[in-house]
């Protein structure tokens, strides 16, 4: 089992940036590809970016240039760091994480563990 924590939401104003990070904790995380989602209210789950161990990073288009995914595997932790936040950026931000060495999806069902989340709101 992994378990994973994040943090580093809030509430921020239109243009600002914000870093989540990610705490996984429990069985070897170094191998694990790493991963960001977010939900946003009356909407599905989607996926915003993934890390493998070795740093290789794969983001959604819609995301590229403003949201950039990385890990410090001392720490066992992934982040995202998110700027020129807009509006429609407010969600909750789900961590997740598979053991498989590869970024293999996008899909939600395919990353075996998840995070509580942690809410971003962008006001205008």
């Amino acid at each position: 089992q992994v378990q994973l924590v994040e943090s580093g939401g809030g509430l921020v104003q239109a243009g600002g940036s914000l870093r989540l990070s990610c705490v996984a904790s429990g069985r070897t995380f170094n191998k694990h590809v790493m991963a960001w989602f977010r939900q946003a209210p009356g909407k599905e789950r989607e996926f915003v970016a993934a890390v493998t161990w070795d740093e290789d990073s794969y983001h959604a288009n819609s995301m590229k240039g403003r949201f950039t995914i990385s890990r410090d595997n001392a720490r066992n932790t992934a982040y995202l760091q998110m700027n020129s936040l807009t509006p429609e950026d407010t969600a909750v931000y789900y961590c997740a994480a598979d053991p498989r060495p590869r970024i293999g999806s996008t899909m939600t069902s395919y990353y075996l563990f998840w995070g509580q989340g942690t809410q971003v709101t962008v006001s205008s």
